[in-house]
């Protein structure tokens, strides 16, 4: 008898492209029901791609998608009933007041009477806007209207809160109170997050991440696992010469060092004393050198040998 809980959402070998353009290659991903998972990379990294697919918006070139134990493809109706859907550009009417977008909202799935006005005030006092109820939505800050979207997607209680770039056009306030709300939702409630991001910020705050390179997944595991897998501390040097400083570093240390945005980065984690001593083996080269824990754009750099910066810009 296998006990193992089934996966809120399973991909199997998926495969999408645009023409001759391959937007997801080959991707396997699993995600357990009551976590925050997120979806870490480049603009054009595929992580739009991957949600549309999810939000039944777009069918994939190839591969298995299980939602909830349903086929997004051919069973679109029972998913959308089980799925919340917060888009990167705002859906609402800002000509309608904040609480005739949700009963508009409501209406689409059947909800109506006592039972919509009960959940529209419950979701509003959940994101902390019942005193804005009768506000026409173009009034609000932009953190405002993203806490309606939000209360907008969970009217109907989704199983599975799907979320593309939440934090968009948000202050650093209106990201906190937005991810304070959504971890209430997987504590107090059990549903399962996901959301994309090319934040590294948002990313860390993440119960697992996968991270989505050129429409391949290269990484999957908590911020503190991928960020172990380095293996050590990363030095960075800032030179006018890095494929000679490269060169250098690989004849005197035989250390293998990669070169990005004219700097030249390395991973060490056997002498604290590294920063001095390839100071004084590349005095003429070096300008500048940083010692430093790894992060998320390193393990990003490991897994594709280039930065985020680099891949947006191909």
């Amino acid at each position: 008898m296998n006990d193992k809980p089934q996966p809120a959402i399973r991909v199997e070998n998926l495969n999408h492209s645009y023409g001759d353009r391959p937007a997801l290659v080959d991707v396997d991903l699993e995600i357990r029901r009551g976590e925050i998972f997120g979806l870490l990379g480049p603009n054009g990294g595929g992580k739009t791609t991957l949600f549309r697919i999810l939000s039944t918006l777009l069918e994939p070139t190839s591969g298995k998608v299980d939602l909830l134990g349903f086929d997004p493809r051919k069973q679109s109706d029972q998913v959308r009933r089980r799925i919340g859907v917060v888009f990167q550009s705002f859906s609402l009417d800002k000509i309608l007041t904040v609480e005739e977008n949700l009963r508009l909202q409501g209406g689409l799935y059947g909800l109506g009477g006592e039972e919509l006005r009960s959940r529209t005030k419950n979701r509003l006092e959940r994101v902390g806007l019942s005193d804005r109820a009768g506000d026409r939505v173009g009034s609000l800050s932009g953190g405002m209207q993203r806490r309606v979207e939000v209360a907008k997607g969970l009217l109907h209680n989704p199983e599975v809160l799907l979320l593309d770039e939440p934090s968009t056009g948000l202050d650093p306030g209106a990201r906190l109170d937005l991810w304070k709300y959504l971890k209430q939702l997987k504590e107090k409630e059990g549903t399962t997050i996901l959301l994309t991001t090319h934040l590294m910020e948002e990313a860390e705050k993440c119960d697992r991440l996968g991270i989505l390179s050129a429409g391949r997944l290269v990484a999957v595991g908590t911020p503190g696992d991928l960020k172990s897998s380095i293996g050590g501390d990363v030095v960075t040097i800032q030179t006018s010469e890095p494929d000679l400083a490269r060169a250098r570093i690989k004849e005197i240390f035989n250390l293998e060092a990669t070169t990005f945005d004219g700097a030249v980065r390395f991973e060490w984690k056997h002498d604290p004393n590294i920063v001095a001593k390839v100071s004084e083996a590349l005095p003429d080269l070096v300008n500048s050198i940083t010692l430093g824990k790894p992060t998320l754009e390193d393990v990003f750099i490991r897994k594709t040998g280039h930065t985020f910066w680099e891949e947006e810009h191909e």
